[in-house]
């Protein structure tokens, strides 16, 4: 990486905004570490700086054991040059455990493998399927460190396919077999798999917890004892089909949320994780986005809060329907109306935790509805929301519409925009949301436009053209702002 001296200066300093953002190779220990790393300060001139943990894996270097590159947070998208590698990334650390091919996730993307590989290999250095190896072994050396599963079952969780093939690359990579690095990790192990995903500081807790207690729905999920939980739904590439819990926890100290996933999660474990990733917005990069909007504070102190995350999705047609229903009524009445519609269509799920007993209906089940205003009517769904949830449900279904990780959301959201019954509003709080789009605005916010009264929608938005590309930060630091 260019500018080493800077970013030395950077490691010296332990600044938390570049957790995540480069790793270091030591040479006088051989080991890789976070730039907030506590040992014992190398020199300069023994350090190189990687953008990934797999281009350092790639030079030779083992992670070290004390900062745990594995828990660092995951690149933002203000790192890469490039929205497909960026991409690619991430489908590659989300389908880490699933055994998909590269020329599959290529062709998610909208690419040929070739192509991928090409780009992948000019900004990163090291071709996909060396980064997917990296992804899979740090997953695992995760799992080790923290739980007490068997190493066959951490094998198959990270996506080794047999118990061979991940001992031979552990040993290979980090010079120690799995069960050595076990006997060296000093943490506590959990009974329950629990693992630590990190973000950069300053993280609202507290603020995304609140925002999630507000709209949290009965059956599906629970807010209580500063942790968040939820059932869980996931059918694999082989069409099974997977039922559990989450729990996500706050350790303020470490830069980490604590996820405890139940058992039954960990054939799809990564999928659970990048879920979460996303539901608590953990790729930010709050230094960013705050340049670019502290200039909001000059209309009212205190109307831009460093650190501000956007609250995602775990479930993206749970997310949407929830959308619909919020159309011109509170959040209250949406979520009670959003509840009957679990408890009437949402599949049971025994968790042994209280008020976890069932998931959202499944989009093939509401697509396969023959009269939904007759099914949904009676919950007090109107009919031409209950058609525009069909309607929704049908275009997720088949493809038409790509809520995960699209390359060009403006276009989802024409597409969203031609079910009838879904406007501007509901459009871009969907791409918000359950697209993981920085730059959605809802100038027609009832919300938005109380914060900022008495201007009216038209000069919203023509505001709102200095905030961009983060303008889903600038809606939700208006929503705190009341």
């Amino acid at each position: 990486m260019e500018n080493t001296k800077v970013l030395y200066e950077a490691f010296t300093a332990k600044d938390p905004r570049f957790d995540g953002r480069f790793f270091v190779g030591v040479s006088s220990t051989g080991v890789y570490c976070r730039p907030v790393c506590r040992a014992k300060q190398a020199k300069i001139e023994n350090c190189t700086f990687y953008p990934t943990a797999a281009e350092a894996e790639q030079a030779g270097y083992r992670p070290c054991l004390l900062c745990r590159p594995e828990c660092a947070p995951g690149a933002s998208i203000t790192d890469a040059a490039s929205n497909l590698v960026y991409r690619a990334t991430r489908m590659l650390e989300k389908n880490c455990g699933s055994g998909q091919s590269l020329e599959k996730i290529a062709e998610r993307l909208g690419y040929t493998g070739r192509h991928l590989r090409r780009v992948f290999t000019a900004e990163y250095h090291v071709p996909p399927v060396q980064y997917l190896q990296t992804c899979r072994l740090l997953l695992a050396k995760n799992l080790l460190s923290d739980t007490d599963l068997p190493v066959l079952d951490i094998a198959m969780t990270a996506g080794f396919g047999s118990l061979r093939r991940f001992n031979a690359l552990f040993k290979t990579r980090y010079h120690l077999s799995p069960t050595a690095l076990r006997r060296q990790t000093l943490e506590k192990k959990h009974m329950n798999v629990t693992l630590a995903l990190g973000y950069r500081p300053p993280y609202p807790w507290e603020k995304i917890l609140e925002f999630l207690a507000g709209r949290a729905l009965n059956g599906v999920e629970v807010v209580k004892d500063n942790e968040y939980l939820r059932t869980a739904y996931f059918v694999t590439t082989e069409g099974k089909r997977i039922y559990g819990w989450v729990r996500v926890g706050h350790q303020q100290k470490a830069n980490a949320l604590t996820v405890t996933a139940s058992e039954t999660l960990l054939p799809v474990l990564p999928r659970v994780l990048a879920r979460i990733r996303h539901l608590f917005d953990l790729y930010c990069d709050p230094d960013a986005v705050y340049k670019t909007l502290r200039t909001m504070n000059s209309i009212r102190s205190g109307l831009c809060v460093p650190g501000t995350r956007v609250p995602g999705c775990f479930d993206v047609f749970e997310m949407a329907v929830r959308a619909v229903l919020g159309q011109q009524i509170t959040v209250k009445a949406a979520r009670t109306i959003a509840a009957r519609i679990v408890d009437v269509y949402g599949a049971p799920v025994q968790t042994g935790i209280e008020g976890l007993t069932r998931i959202f209906p499944l989009t093939k089940d509401i697509a396969a509805m023959g009269n939904i205003a007759n099914n949904l009517g009676p919950l007090g769904v109107s009919s031409a929301r209950s058609c525009t949830i069909y309607e929704l449900a049908r275009a997720l279904a088949q493809g038409k519409i790509d809520f995960d990780l699209c390359a060009r959301p403006e276009e989802e959201i024409k597409k969203l925009m031609n079910i009838r019954g879904i406007g501007s509003w509901t459009a871009q709080y969907i791409a918000m949301r359950a697209m993981e789009w920085p730059d959605a605005f809802l100038e027609t916010d009832a919300g938005v436009k109380k914060a900022l009264q008495p201007y009216t929608s038209k000069e919203l938005l023509k505001m709102a053209e200095a905030w961009r590309p983060w303008r889903s930060y600038a809606t939700v630091n208006l929503w705190n702002s009341l």
